[in-house]
């Protein structure tokens, strides 16, 4: 490799990739106002010493002792509010390790861009994994949820690449608000749990089917965002009818032809 690789013009792909960390985040969740107020009050406080990269560490912590807290609820719901302060802890780490970046004009984009949504998706599997062991959730349909997150997680990084706009939230919903309503699961769970110990199966059947209801309504919501999508890039990058095509390819033999003409004379 030359002397100049590393510090010459990026290829099409890193040129690509480049341009997607880039992307113009757009947050229309019901609460990003306040929350990215709040964070970045939060961020211009964090000791010198404290950097991004411990604050995305602690959010993996906060999914991992999430998904125990949701394991260990089998042998006493108490455990549920350990998953929920848990969730508290990973939304602090993962929503300030940007932000704090952001306030220090410390960005590394690429850097940022990768490492996040890796961490983002190891959290999601931990949390639903944990959610699976629980004595709440069948272990299939915890996973049918992480599957179908997964998913609109993925199609928002493609939207990034194609779009230029990093869109986060799928409606008015994001991150912290679906961090919110399984904090308000927990309590409700824990508060069945403990009032009605005698309904386990009614407790553990009503659970099922919210998750499955909430999985299919987030699969829902992808395949009209997909439907969306797909009809504004047809828009912007129609469809060559075939006798476009076939005239082109005639244009270009005819061109070859030209071309050889010329170098024979």
């Amino acid at each position: 490799m030359g002397a100049g690789a590393g510090c010459g013009r990026l290829n099409p792909v890193e040129g690509v990739m480049a341009e997607t960390a880039k992307a113009k985040r757009e947050m229309t969740f019901f609460l990003a106002g306040p929350e990215q107020a709040a964070l970045r009050a939060m961020a211009s406080r964090v000791p010198g010493w404290l950097n991004p990269n411990h604050f995305t560490m602690l959010g993996v912590a906060g999914a991992v002792g999430c998904g125990v807290g949701y394991a260990l609820s089998s042998f006493d719901p108490d455990w549920l509010w350990l998953a929920s302060f848990m969730l508290v802890v990973n939304w602090f780490g993962d929503s300030l390790d940007g932000t704090l970046a952001r306030v220090r004009k410390a960005e590394r984009p690429r850097y940022g861009y990768y490492i996040d949504h890796v961490v983002d998706a190891f959290a999601t599997a931990a949390i639903g994994v944990g959610l699976g062991l629980s004595p709440y959730v069948r272990l299939d349909i915890a996973l049918f949820l992480v599957l179908v997150y997964l998913t609109l997680s993925i199609n928002v990084y493609l939207e990034s690449a194609v779009f230029g706009v990093f869109k986060i939230a799928y409606g008015r919903v994001g991150p912290t608000e679906a961090r919110l309503l399984l904090i308000l699961v927990n309590a409700v769970l824990w508060l069945s749990s403990t009032l009605l110990p005698g309904m386990g199966n009614e407790v553990r059947f009503v659970a099922n089917a919210v998750v499955a209801i909430a999985s299919l309504g987030m699969f829902g919501m992808l395949v009209i965002r997909f439907g969306k999508n797909l009809h504004k890039l047809s828009r912007e990058e129609p469809r060559k009818k075939w006798r476009d095509r076939h005239k082109w390819r005639a244009e270009e033999e005819a061109r070859k032809r030209d071309d050889k003409d010329d170098k024979d004379d």
